[in-house]
Order: C-alpha cells, then structure tokens, then sequence
C-alpha cells in the first residue's frame, strides 16, 4: 500500500471535490472555493473519480525543480570547496567563489549543497549554545574590550603567536589589531600606544583578570594594588574593568572566533607567514571586517578624548620600578648591576631612591625626580668564574668540562620580572 503524503491545500481540495461528487456543491460553488477556473474543477473532478484522492497530489513531487542548476556547476562549486575552502563557512566560501573563481551562487544554495556532501553541519544539527545578555553601551569609545589570542594564525607557514584585539562595545567594530610574539604588559603598553595615537582615550578597557591587568596574588599586601599596565592607564585617566567570566566580554570572545576562521583563511590566501607582513595587511583586513560585522551605535556621540596637554605616552607606558643607589653609585636591577656615572647630580644620591624607566622598544632609563641618570652596567649573570691555575696539558680537559657545565645551566632573571619576547632588543638576554 502506498502512502500518499499531501498538503494542507490539496486535502482542501479532497473534501471540496468530494462534496460536489455527492452533489452537495455545485461546480461553480467549487471553483469559487476552490480558486479555480470551473473547466479546471472538471479536470481535478475526472481525477478525483479515476483515481481517488492520490490523483490529486502534485504530480511534480519528487521531481528535480525546473530551476534547479545544473549538476555540472554543482560538482563544479563543490570541487573548488574541497580543494581550497574545506574549512570554510557556506557564506564566506560563496564569497571566494564569486571574487577569485567568478562562480555566483546564493550562500544558502552553497549551505544546502556543502551540507549534502558532509562539507558543513547545519547549526540545528549542532550542540546549542547558551549565551547570557548585556545590552551593550551607547556610544563608541565608552567601553573598549581588550584580549589576547594565541592561536596557530599562520597554520605551518610560521610559529604561533598572539593577536592582540581591542573591540569596541558598542560598535562590536575592531578598533585595533596587533600581532605580537607574546601576551605581555610591553606588548599591550605598544598596543595601546598606537590606539590611543590613532583614535583617543577611551572611557574605560574591558579585560580578563590576567596578571597584565589585575594583581592576582592573595599576599601581594605591598605596593598600591596596580599592575604596572594599570598604573600606565591611571597616568592616562583611563580605567580598567576585569570582567568576571568570559561570557561577559562575550564580543572580543565572539570576534576571536570568528577571526580564527575568516583571518586565518586570508591570511593562507595572500600567502602570509611573518608578523610583519600580517601586520602590515590588517588594516585592510580590519576594514572590510568592519564593513560587514560593524553595527551603528545607539548614539552616535563618540567619547574617545584626545591627549591632553600634559599626557606623555612614552613616560607613561612604561615598566617602572624604584631602586636605592649605594654609598658607591651602583643599583641591582633584574641581576644587573648599574653603575652611575659620577657627576654633581649622582654624587648625591647615596641611599636615595631613583626610579628606573623600562620601554617597550628596549631602552632603559634612570631617573631621579624626573632627570636621566648617566650609567653604565655589569651583568652579573656574565661574570666568569674564576678557577685555579691549570696546566696546560690538562686545559683542554677542563674546558670540556667547563662547556658541560655551561650547555646544562640555565639563566634566569628574577621571578618578577617582565616578559620582554615583545622587545626587539633589551640588556636582559636570557
């Protein structure tokens, strides 16, 4: 037996035809109802009669649709997916056929084709998501979400690195992009540097409780309860905000995702391995992001502030830590020990305390109430050790010995100390 399957209108149809077959309706009547010329309500009657409600069910179902594509161009598209975009979405896919391949498909014909071929999952096949809202703020520049992402952005062209991302919050736009070896307090001190160059101080930054924003420690009991970035951005009067789980920066989280996936596909397609190059693409990377995933703001007042006359950038992104010089002018700083030049300012800083100045491009000062310190260094972790006096015919045996015990030790700089795989040059090599 088989199961004829039919629509709402077709059983319509059924009982209205069945209705004038037992001359309860007249043929007229029907085809008022019906919607129908009355010479059609003869044709579906005869049907009716012949074959019973199955004759009218659609003879087309089942049947390939009259604008179908043709299978060539099908196998086509898909082909290319395979070969070039397996990892891509059906929307972005379409838009790489139709720039480099001209090959113009409706996204939704390219989702339905790449999930018949197990290309994509559809999203009501996958695992729902639960997300918890927030409105987002007003205006652009009241609240800047900011994070770091290690990912494989270069895929085997390159090592892994971290993007830094600053989002802004009501735009969802991406205000700045920046690739960096590391997350790092120089990383983000250059980072916001060029943010702040480019567009403003914003209202607040909106960040993880990463130690590069928020001290962390139960017994960190002395100091004033800032990181070093912290008190770089209070200098600026700009504040910052930890947010208390992930969900609630959820647009920086959401703009990571989807730069793993469209940045690191343009990234493979212009053939991209260095930082350097990526750096230099993401400015036309970010505008065609932002032409597409951009939303206007409710107000569009922008609140960014422009520096201020007495706001010095490079005075205030910078590591500082205080020090006190000796009887003989010398101070420790990160297992180095610095030696003042002697002059009429140095010859009385005995037991004072100076601050020393380290800058994300690698330069270190030393200052006491706002003046440079001539110096000089000596780094102890150079020192060569002295050993006793050795016999000649024994010395290519003891320098054996000695690059032993060099290729098996490791040099370390204080715990406290920063991070400096951002700095292209420094005095603290590893």
């Amino acid at each position: 037996m088989t199961v004829v399957l039919m629509s709402r209108g077709e059983l319509s149809r059924v009982d209205t035809l069945a209705r004038v077959d037992r001359g309860e309706l007249q043929v007229a009547e029907a085809a008022s109802l019906l919607g129908l010329s009355g010479r059609q309500v003869f044709r579906l009657l005869a049907r009716f009669r012949s074959d019973g409600a199955a004759g009218l069910a659609s003879r087309r179902r089942g049947r390939p649709s009259n604008r179908r594509l043709p299978e060539a161009v099908r196998e086509a598209a898909l082909a290319i997916v395979r070969e070039r975009y397996a990892d891509f979405g059906p929307t972005l896919a379409a838009e790489k056929l139709a720039e480099r391949h001209d090959l113009r498909l409706s996204r939704e014909t390219l989702r339905h084709w790449m999930a018949e071929a197990g290309l994509w999952i559809p999203r009501k096949a996958r695992r729902e998501r639960v997300h918890q809202p927030r409105h987002r703020r007003d205006c652009p520049g009241e609240l800047v979400q900011i994070d770091g992402c290690e990912h494989a952005w270069f895929e085997d062209r390159g090592p892994p690195c971290t993007l830094l991302a600053f989002v802004d919050d009501a735009t969802s736009r991406l205000m700045h992009l920046w690739f960096v070896p590391a997350e790092s307090a120089f990383a983000y001190m250059a980072a916001t540097r060029e943010y702040v160059e480019a567009h403003g101080k914003p209202v607040a930054f909106y960040s993880d409780k990463h130690g590069i924003f928020r001290v962390n420690r139960p017994d960190a009991a002395r100091g004033d309860g800032m990181t070093q970035f912290g008190r770089a951005l209070h200098e600026l009067n700009v504040d910052i905000i930890c947010a208390n789980s992930p969900q609630a920066k959820g647009r920086v989280e959401r703009a990571h995702k989807t730069l793993q996936d469209r940045l690191v596909k343009e990234l493979r397609l212009a053939g991209i391995g260095t930082i350097e190059a990526a750096n230099a693409f993401l400015p036309t990377f970010m505008a065609a992001y932002n032409a597409r995933f951009g939303r206007a703001p409710r107000d569009a007042k922008d609140l960014h502030r422009p520096l201020a006359p007495h706001d010095d950038l490079d005075e205030a992104l910078s590591w500082r830590e205080e020090r006190t010089v000796t009887g003989s002018l010398t101070l420790h700083y990160n297992k180095v020990l610095f030696l003042l030049e002697p002059n009429a300012l140095t010859r009385g800083l005995a037991r004072k305390r100076v601050t020393v100045h380290e800058f994300p491009d690698g330069r270190l000062a030393i200052r006491y109430r706002g003046t440079n310190l001539p110096y000089r260094t000596f780094d102890k972790l150079r020192r060569v050790d002295q050993a006793a006096v050795v016999e000649n015919k024994r010395l290519g045996a003891v320098l054996a010995v000695i690059r032993d015990r060099q290729a098996a030790t490791v040099r370390r700089r204080n715990r406290d100390a920063p991070s400096r795989s951002f700095q292209p040059a420094h005095l603290f090599p590893e």
